[in-house]
């Protein structure tokens, strides 16, 4: 919906762009804080007009011109995050919804009504992200293969690429560019989720669509479900489209808490992986680990192998929060082949190198020596093998 705001690209640099973008057009409102708009539905005394602005958004799915029409076609406050997340990663446009998964679908969806329902995918994902495409929910049909195969791996009905880097809960990266080539006129559909448009922007590199659980490192601080799609303009009157038939919209309430944990995305993503590089560092030079995975470009996770019971170290930490989700202000850690990927075929959950003694660490703000002593005690005593590690293998 028309906003009022000055969507126009501009050379400014992202952290101005984390604080400003959606926030445009408050100063000639009188304003300084974005106003929380909680209506569902708005006044019209003009029904022919009402009647056309409708045809318009069943015709295309562009924000309908003028004020609001039902919270189900849009709202105002979740229009202000979309306008900036899309700013922060280089897209025309972006799609929020109620969860990162409601998000995913709706891109199947998408596909899918267009007779395109065979997915090429790349493992890792998030877990939940593998369930629903090999279970069929929405009935696509998917090919897993490695990054290499991505050209072999395209038919005559594939609608999407999907590709998680670093990935859910491995940390394993790929090459997007070469990825987003391979992908020839299908959709790359980047999940980005775990780097944020901090550390990179997949649009940038060949992808079509950008996913987002923004639950996560978006919002930032454990307290609003969200998801969202980047994308073109294109896409997202589909997206649209589909939001306002299944109804995944996203409350007024959670679009505000986004906009306001963007303005701090930059500070909170570079305090978070300083301390995470330490973390990754400490543990792979201990020899009760076995292994530790870290991105080649940064990032506040971390996940490493233990030799001793994984399950230990979850029920000694006192500091670190044993729960799932990731992307929050304080430390979280979890044991994905339990919680975050159980729902995953054992098999292939181990094939994608999701071990059962991996653990995976959401490293937050706190101290770095508090974080460390309480993951040293949670370790217990110390093993003589020495730690093999990502690091030691790239030399």
């Amino acid at each position: 919906m028309d906003n009022g705001m000055d969507t126009r690209r501009t050379t400014r640099a992202l952290a101005t762009e984390a604080v400003h973008a959606g926030r445009d057009d408050l100063a000639g409102l009188g304003l300084h804080a974005p106003p929380i708009d909680l209506s569902t539905t708005y006044p019209s005394y003009d029904s022919r007009a009402e009647a056309a602005r409708i045809d318009a958004f069943a015709t295309t799915g562009a924000e309908p011109d003028g004020p609001p029409v039902y919270g189900r076609l849009g709202n105002p406050t979740v229009a202000r995050f979309e306008t900036a997340l899309a700013r922060l990663e280089g897209t025309e446009s972006a799609v929020a919804f109620a969860s990162g998964m409601a998000a995913l679908s709706a891109v199947l969806l998408v596909r899918g009504s267009m007779g395109l329902r065979h997915v090429v995918a790349v493992r890792p994902l998030y877990g939940c992200s593998d369930h629903l495409l090999t279970a069929g929910l929405l009935g696509s049909k998917v090919t897993w293969t490695d990054p290499a195969g991505v050209a072999d791996a395209l038919r005559p009905d594939t609608g999407l690429v999907l590709v998680e880097s670093p990935a859910n809960p491995t940390l394993a990266e790929i090459d997007l560019r070469a990825v987003a080539h391979a992908c020839g006129s299908v959709p790359l559909l980047v999940d980005n989720t775990f780097a944020t448009p901090v550390l990179q922007r997949p649009a940038e590199q060949g992808a079509r669509l950008v996913l987002h659980s923004a639950t996560k490192y978006l919002g930032g601080h454990g307290d609003v479900l969200a998801g969202v799609v980047a994308c073109d303009e294109e896409f997202a009157g589909k997206l649209r489209q589909v939001r306002f038939a299944t109804g995944g919209v996203l409350h007024p309430l959670a679009g505000y808490l986004l906009l306001r944990g963007l303005s701090t995305l930059p500070v909170r993503v570079g305090a978070a992986s300083a301390n995470a590089a330490e973390l990754a560092a400490r543990l792979a030079a201990d020899p009760r680990v076995s292994r530790v995975h870290y991105p080649r470009i940064g990032g506040a996770m971390v996940a490493f192998e233990v030799h001793g019971d994984p399950h230990a170290v979850i029920a000694g930490v006192r500091l670190i929060t044993p729960a799932v989700s990731l992307g929050s202000v304080d430390s979280l850690i979890q044991h994905p082949a339990s919680i975050s990927h159980r729902i995953v075929d054992a098999d292939d959950r181990r094939d994608a190198g999701v071990s059962d003694r991996l653990l995976r660490l959401s490293v937050g703000l706190e101290d770095i020596e508090d974080l460390w002593t309480d993951l040293d005690q949670a370790l217990g005593t110390p093993a003589r093998r020495p730690a093999r590690t990502e690091a030691a293998a790239r030399g």
